[in-house]
């Protein structure tokens, strides 16, 4: 672990979707490993966020976006080194053929798939969100093995999520998205 465990890192990801689905890496790495996950990675010195989600698209998937549109803000707390700010971007893009990804594999995920695939908790509920047009700003808390503990809406106060009362995430509406 670092020097700076505890502090946040900032980050961003990107939701890449057209007619075919959602651009998504499997991940053949920690973290996330065998998990659908949007492309992504950390904000660079002097970047903006939004520079960095068109940054990270071309360097992830070769694809040169002129824009992106930001849908939320998750931020994620955990008792290790794993402690993000992330800001969170669409773009709707044309279907292409995925490249090589060093972390896994990018995929094209139809809508119908994303409640069946292996994919953060948080993700499901940053789907439903943006299916919706809603924007959202999430408090996450992981414990130790970064299982998720709670995952709260800060905008409306709700908790999304509580570990302990069994609760998983039902996200309605994933079925009826529009591209």
């Amino acid at each position: 672990m670092s020097a700076l465990v505890g502090f946040k890192r900032a980050a961003v990801l990107c939701i890449l979707r057209s007619n075919a689905g959602f651009l998504l890496i499997h991940r053949s790495q920690e973290p996330n490993l065998g998990k659908y996950i949007p492309i992504g990675g950390k904000i660079g010195p002097f970047e903006t966020p939004k520079a960095a989600a068109i940054r990270e698209v071309k360097e992830e998937a070769g694809i040169s976006l002129k824009d992106v549109r930001l849908k939320g803000i998750l931020t994620e707390t955990s008792p290790t080194d794993f402690n993000w700010i992330n800001y969170v971007y669409t773009a709707d893009i044309t279907a292409v053929t995925p490249v090589e990804y060093r972390e896994g594999s990018l995929e094209w995920v139809e809508r119908e798939r994303l409640n069946s695939i292996p994919t953060p908790t948080t993700d499901r509920f940053i789907y439903a969100y943006v299916s919706r047009s809603e924007f959202f700003v999430f408090d996450a808390v992981y414990d130790e093995n970064l299982e998720l503990i709670r995952l709260v809406d800060e905008i409306s106060g709700k908790v999304l999520f509580l570990k302990d009362q069994g609760q998983f995430p039902s996200v309605g509406g994933l079925f009826d998205m529009k591209l």
